[in-house]
């Protein structure tokens, strides 16, 4: 629940701090005192836009903190699952001492002049998005722009849902259409680029087939290169090799010959002059040499032959390889880089194309999950109706509005395609598979209708409050604070609003801004705003309200002037009334 809150330089409040108990509290004040300006700090806790000239003439900025008190079990175990999931940060000094005990938060907004405006969670900065969110879950205001609200069929569906303790139900819908969606959406994009994808498999099917063809010459171009210089030069190459291998290993006195002639003279000084020993190691060297490139001499002349149908061969090779050099930029080293790189897309092409069936399996079978999950949804919903429309319809008489009826009604969503992705998105919305609206009947004898056709302005403010009797007992937003509730309803049913309001409080607390001396008498906490003038300045202040000061309020409420005896008496009796 809400227990403080602290104000500085909003408009015309330069400093003010307001406490609140739980249960039913009231604020009031006369018209342009500044009890919107209340609302206005609440709001931008909330969240809301700033609107311009909120901070105080002279000030920098103005400030909102808000102090709320939050236990662990009921519904503060839905504030602590968002904490946990989008800002555990604010929850480390509570689990540090333990985390079972009340839970602290502190909400903080400020608005400067020339800067964008900041929030904070226990003094931790946040986004805006963020704030908003986590205060929805603390604080509810209702006033005459918020009650336009209940016009809308999704947040009338809500109300349903939370009428009946649906939440979970419906969160599981929403996880399986989520499911069932991303892979919806990867299969529909399947289908758009199935054109391009068979596109793009034939030209990588195409272009590894040409490189796998010329794979063999493409790896091997450096010894075809050598081939064909020898089949190019082998008539010449093979006579002139041939000489000088005659010449240097075979003919009379050849050099090799020579050599190992001079081997022997010098192996047989070596013994006497230990000085021809070098000489002699260089001549065994040169020896050993020589006999190697005899070897390969031989190996080359015994590979060297005329070869013309071989050498067609090679050059046909080669010619495609350096084709495909150009085709692609890039050497042979380079194209068998690029035979592997297509070769892996091809593949990721080719699985993925085998995946899509099974990926339609599983969208199929993730579908069916979803809308499973929709009709369990939609059968609770259904099962709700009567209940709802009893419970209201109960409430509305006792706040003047006998003879009433209160419906709902069924809006069938069609899918205009079919199967079609949008369709079936359509069809099965993140609210469900299934659309409503209330429907009402303000006088007997006439027919039902949407809200926003019959409703006037003070029926809507007590079928509002008559909803929000109906939801009391369910898991929904601790505080709730409306916002001169009571436009439109009259001093009449003053006591019988304020009966509502005080019943709603046994369950949440309750703050209402009012102009009805009755509502104010019933609530246990009161408040008032009041306008000032100090040298020159106008000052907006908050009191709370005991005793005698009460009984003035009060009396002044209903006559104008606390000073009429008339006037005090009823506000007495007012009083005495709500507290027996």
């Amino acid at each position: 629940m809400l227990v403080e809150l602290h104000i500085e330089d909003l408009a015309l409040i330069e400093r003010a701090t307001l406490t609140f108990e739980d249960g039913f509290g009231v604020i009031t004040g006369a018209t342009g005192a500044g009890k919107s300006l209340l609302i206005d700090a609440l709001g931008l806790l909330l969240g809301q836009r700033a609107r311009t000239g909120l901070v105080r003439k002279g000030a920098k900025r103005a400030l909102v903190e808000g102090r709320f008190l939050v236990e662990p079990g009921g519904y503060g175990h839905l504030v602590l699952n968002w904490l946990r999931d989008h800002l555990p940060t604010a929850l480390e000094d509570w689990e540090e001492e333990g985390g079972e005990g009340t839970l602290e938060l502190i909400l903080t907004r400020s608005v400067a002049v020339e800067k964008r405006s900041q929030a904070h969670v226990n003094h931790r900065p946040v986004t805006q998005k963020m704030q908003r969110e986590l205060a929805g879950l603390l604080v509810e205001i209702h006033g005459q722009n918020d009650q336009q609200r209940l016009f809308d069929p999704e947040e009338q569906l809500r109300l349903l849902d939370t009428f009946g303790g649906l939440h979970d139900t419906l969160q599981g819908y929403r996880e399986r259409r989520a499911r069932w969606l991303q892979k919806a959406e990867r299969l529909d994009g399947y289908a758009n680029q199935e054109a391009e994808r068979l596109q793009r498999l034939d030209l990588l099917r195409f272009q590894v087939s040409e490189l796998m063809g010329a794979g063999e010459a493409v790896r091997d171009k450096g010894a075809l290169l050598a081939e064909r210089a020898r089949l190019r030069h082998a008539g010449g190459l093979g006579l002139e090799l041939s000489g000088v291998s005659f010449g240097l290993f075979e003919a009379d006195g050849c050099a090799l010959t020579e050599v190992q002639k001079a081997t022997k003279v010098l192996e047989g000084w070596a013994a006497k002059v230990p000085d021809v020993e070098e000489s002699l190691q260089a001549l065994h060297g040169a020896a050993a040499y020589m006999e190697d490139a005899n070897n390969l001499l031989t190996s080359l002349l015994d590979g060297v032959e005329t070869d013309p149908q071989r050498l067609d061969e090679i050059e046909s090779q080669l010619v495609v390889v350096e084709h495909l050099e150009r085709k692609y930029g890039t050497d042979s080293a380079g194209l068998l880089l690029r035979i592997e790189e297509l070769q892996g897309e091809l593949d990721e092409l080719e699985d993925l194309e085998a995946g899509e069936g099974a990926l339609q399996e599983q969208v199929t079978k993730d579908f069916e999950a979803m809308r499973q999950s929709a009709e369990r949804l939609g059968k609770g919903r259904r099962k709700l109706v009567k209940r709802l429309q009893q419970e209201v319809e109960a409430a509305l008489e006792k706040l003047g509005l006998s003879g009433c009826q209160f419906r709902v009604s069924w809006i069938e969503v069609k899918a205009d395609g079919g199967a079609e992705l949008s369709d079936l998105r359509r069809r099965y919305s993140l609210q469900g598979a299934e659309k409503m609206e209330f429907l009402l009947s303000a006088n007997p004898g006439e027919s039902v209708g949407p809200l926003r056709s019959v409703a006037s302005g003070g029926e809507m403010a007590r079928i509002m409050l008559a909803l929000r009797g109906a939801l009391a007992v369910r898991l929904s937003t601790p505080t709730l604070i409306f916002d001169e509730v009571d436009t439109g309803v009259g001093g009449r049913l003053g006591p019988e609003v304020a009966d509502h309001l005080a019943r709603l409080a046994a369950h949440h607390q309750v703050l209402c801004v009012t102009h009805l001396p009755a509502i104010a008498a019933r609530a246990a906490g009161h408040l008032k705003v009041e306008k000032t003038t100090e040298k020159g300045r106008t000052h907006t202040n908050v009191v709370a309200l005991f005793g005698k000061g009460r009984e003035m309020e009060i009396a002044d409420m209903i006559a104008g002037g606390g000073d009429q005896k008339t006037a005090l008496a009823e506000a007495r009796r007012l009083l005495m009334a709500s507290s027996s």
